[in-house]
């Protein structure tokens, strides 16, 4: 599994290296800072799932790019002095401490809208009508109905009256890490013109235990395998997975959830076996 990531990741690496080609000056430098290191899984599932209905490599690599992209701006804005205000992200300084704040905001500016060039480019699928839904679905899942709105409920739970309960967090979670995990199964489908069921289904399941073994990992884990401050949750006074359930009881719940994702796969048989494998990485993994 280690060999078949780093593989992919490599892949993924160099493509966003080719679609930065041309970005000069400080924010080109600023958006390869954050597009460097990281899991690359968003960008795997888009690959994984283009791969079982065939399509061809280089329209997948697109959108794997494409979600590559947005994850990097969420997560520049998101280490903002008036977000977060984190000083490191994969080991490295964040966007914001390397450069400055304004060159963090464009830098992710500029990720975002590249996300939208790639998707919108007749390289990417020479149907429009699939890059156009392509486009859309994106925007819907990285917008104010998705992911911002997911960051927007996480702002406001710092000061609320009360702790969200255990179904408010997985609301707040399914928006703010579940839709950008969901999209690249989403689109794996629309390039190979094919029903996207089974694979949201196993996205619904993988954001689930991937958002419970990162509260694990922020109770658990080693800041330096993270690559990132851990222990903010508590510190915070935030509710999680682990505070509501206890570390043993989230720890099983994510194998739980991992063994129903690979369920919802089993109907694409071997096709499938390194999404299988992915939900397996994504609660083992240390980082």
């Amino acid at each position: 599994m280690e060999t078949t990531l780093r593989d992919a990741q490599a892949g993924i690496g160099a493509a966003l290296d080719g679609a930065l080609a041309g970005f000069d000056g400080p924010v080109g430098d600023a958006m390869r800072h954050a597009l460097a290191g990281g899991k690359r899984l968003r960008g795997i599932l888009a690959l994984e799932s283009a791969a079982l209905f065939d399509v061809p490599a280089d329209r997948a690599m697109r959108a794997a790019c494409a979600i590559e992209a947005v994850h990097a701006y969420s997560l520049v804005h998101d280490d903002l002095p008036c977000m977060d205000d984190d000083d490191l992200r994969r080991g490295r300084p964040t966007v914001h401490r390397q450069w400055d704040e304004a060159t963090a905001v464009l830098a992710g500016d500029a990720l975002q809208t590249l996300a939208f060039e790639l998707l919108a480019d007749p390289a990417t699928d020479p149907d429009g009508a699939i890059r156009a839904d392509l486009v859309l679905t994106l925007a819907q899942a990285a917008g104010a109905a998705g992911m911002v709105r997911g960051q927007a409920l996480d702002i406001a739970a710092e000061s609320a009256a009360a702790p969200l309960s255990l179904d408010e967090i997985k609301a707040l979670q399914r928006l703010k890490t579940g839709r950008l995990l969901e999209w690249p199964c989403r689109a794996g489908a629309i390039l190979g013109r094919a029903d996207p069921a089974p694979l949201l289904d196993y996205a619904a399941k993988l954001g689930l235990a991937f958002q419970i073994a990162d509260d694990l990992l922020d109770v658990e884990g080693d800041a330096d395998a993270a690559g990132k401050a851990l222990r903010k949750d508590a510190a915070a006074g935030k509710a999680t997975f682990v505070s509501h359930l206890g570390a043993k009881a989230a720890r099983a719940r994510a194998v739980q959830l991992v063994e129903q994702a690979e369920m919802s796969v089993l109907i694409y048989s071997e096709k499938a076996a390194t999404l299988r494998k992915i939900a397996r990485y994504v609660v083992a993994r240390d980082r």
